[in-house]
């Protein structure tokens, strides 16, 4: 199911009007805002409606249930994180080129609200992935999609360059908690440098990949 079609139709199956795409949107970005914000513990759709403003009546016609909030949640998200990773194109672009766009598309993303939201959310949910299906299955199944998504443009954009795909998969799982890493290292005010930090994750990728 694209997005176009889950975000023009309610979770009854009918067509959203302007007024009601309005208010989805305006309670997603509430959601993102609370989840930003807060941590784990703010993952409570109860709390959500209660800052946007609207019923539980109102979440239900809109997304069924909680598992539908969080999987709409993770779509909206997962619309705004890949317009900033790097878009193949076939050009003679190096493959230090094309690590460092990477690289510094993971470092853009990390600071978004949406991904922050994510973030959180994932660490609220369940984390074996059949209690995960059994509970949330259609959160479940947006989250799939994300990583699916995540590898094929992954491959894409480092297409002719020879990389082995088991050395491209173990790097895709590398990067995000390799950023993640650097940038909780910022946030504590440490005596390391994010710069340096950066340049040598690139540098371990190209050699790890040439």
């Amino acid at each position: 199911m694209t997005a176009a079609t889950t975000t023009s139709y309610s979770a009854q199956g009918t067509r959203l009007n302007r007024r009601g795409l309005e208010t989805r949107r305006h309670i997603l970005d509430v959601a993102v805002a609370v989840l930003a914000a807060g941590g784990p513990e703010s993952a409570s759709v109860n709390f959500i409606a209660h800052e946007a403003g609207v019923t539980w009546g109102t979440i239900q016609h809109q997304f069924g249930d909680v598992d539908g909030v969080w999987a709409a949640l993770l779509e909206h998200a997962h619309e705004e994180a890949r317009l900033r990773f790097p878009s193949p194109r076939k050009d003679s672009r190096s493959l230090r080129q094309r690590v460092t766009e990477v690289v510094d598309a993971g470092f853009t993303s990390h600071s978004l609200a949406s991904v922050q939201a994510i973030m959180n959310l994932r660490l609220a949910l369940p984390r074996e992935p059949d209690t995960l299906e059994q509970s949330y299955p259609a959160t479940a199944a947006a989250l799939r999609v994300w990583v699916q998504d995540w590898a094929r443009r992954w491959d894409d954009l480092f297409e002719g360059l020879g990389a082995s795909k088991a050395k491209m998969r173990r790097v895709r799982s590398l990067v995000p908690a390799a950023v993640r890493g650097l940038q909780l290292e910022q946030e504590m005010t440490t005596f390391d440098d994010l710069e340096d930090g950066r340049k040598g994750l690139i540098d371990a990728v190209v050699c790890y990949l040439a």
